[in-house]
């Protein structure tokens, strides 16, 4: 009988509910790859899934003869042109607004109040995408409207996690520090009298910022318990834009 690990693999500790073990195992050691690792070796593909390096080397065999992995000259391992391949076609039949908007509506629907999604234009943020509260009252900003990066949680978590102007030298570099370690910005009255706003970042794949979603409310509704389902929707983003 197989033996059994005495620490659970990287793929049993997130199976998937229904799932094919190997098939998890095997998706494990393609995602262990890290930016900046041109290849792997055995040794390190073992280390980094927790599978044995024999339970390894079987799955090796079958991603390399589906090309999802290639073994280099000096034995070790590399991604293969499979992944290219359907990189291209998943670029060519790529819709940010399909991404983007879905967890806009589930946003705005769980909290009742406006979801948007800005992204660094120059010097000023520009409201990419937009779904408005169902309430009357509500701010007017529409998407394609251009915002300050001075003012509002959005404008303000896009210059925190700038790599120059979030850490320039000045009288806000300690509100910008404060941005990063809480990983959100929450405020009323920071744009408009009237608006508060919670906002918190969208990252790429490689940590850089790409965007941040923003919860807007009259300061009279705003409930600070919203910042949960804000994080929710930045969590579901992260990595999937660009």
């Amino acid at each position: 009988m197989p033996r059994k690990a005495a620490t659970e693999s990287l793929a049993d500790t997130d199976a998937a509910q229904g799932g094919v073990a190997a098939v998890d195992r095997a998706l494990s050691l393609m995602s262990v790859f890290a930016p900046g690792d041109k290849a792997l070796s055995l040794s390190e593909l073992a280390d980094r899934t927790r599978l044995y390096k024999s339970t390894v080397l079987r799955l090796l065999a079958s991603l390399e003869h589906a090309r999802w992995i290639q073994r280099l000259d000096d034995g070790r391992y590399a991604l293969g042109g499979e992944i290219a391949r359907l990189h291209g076609i998943y670029a060519a039949s790529f819709s940010l607004e399909q991404v983007v908007v879905p967890v806009l509506r589930d946003l705005v629907a769980a909290t009742g109040e406006s979801a948007a999604y800005h992204v660094r234009q120059g010097d000023a943020r520009l409201c990419l995408y937009r779904v408005d509260s169902p309430h009357p009252v509500r701010d007017h900003i529409r998407a394609g409207d251009l915002l300050p990066l001075d003012r509002g949680s959005g404008g303000r978590v896009l210059t925190a996690y700038d790599p120059v102007r979030g850490r320039a030298p000045g009288p806000e570099q300690d509100l910008y520090a404060r941005i990063r370690a809480d990983g959100y910005f929450a405020a009323m009255g920071d744009r408009l009298a009237e608006v508060a706003g919670i906002s918190v970042p969208v990252f790429l794949l490689n940590g850089d910022i790409a965007a941040a979603v923003t919860l807007t409310a009259p300061v009279h509704r705003y409930v600070a318990a919203h910042l949960a389902a804000v994080q929710e929707a930045a969590r579901r983003l992260t990595g999937k834009v660009g």
